[in-house]
């Protein structure tokens, strides 16, 4: 079993900024580690033709991310992102140390 990295990415809706970065501190971070996705990475891009936010999380393999996906706190936690953020995505990774894409 390998450690699994959940990668997001997304763009925050011009004029919600505040009210987005308090749902991140306030429910969406401790929501995914309550559902047991331990928070890895977070990066901000200032320039250039990118995602503006990637946030990344992990799990110690494979099926517990796919429980985590597939429940029903997860997607209540991504619908309420979802009123801050435009062209959310993500993927699964091998987890590995450092920047990943």
């Amino acid at each position: 079993m390998a450690p699994i990295k959940l990668l997001m990415t997304w763009d925050i809706q011009p004029g919600k900024e505040q009210e987005y970065f308090e749902f991140i501190v306030r429910e969406f971070l401790p929501g995914m580690q309550g559902l047991g996705v331990e928070p890895t990475d977070a990066w901000f891009t200032a320039y250039g033709d990118a995602p503006q936010i990637m946030v990344g999380g992990s799990t110690m393999e494979m099926g517990s991310m796919q429980q985590v996906l597939a429940s029903a706190g997860w997607v209540d936690l991504r619908e309420k992102l979802m009123q801050y953020v435009d062209n959310f995505a993500f993927k699964l990774v091998r987890a590995r140390a450092g920047f990943q894409l």
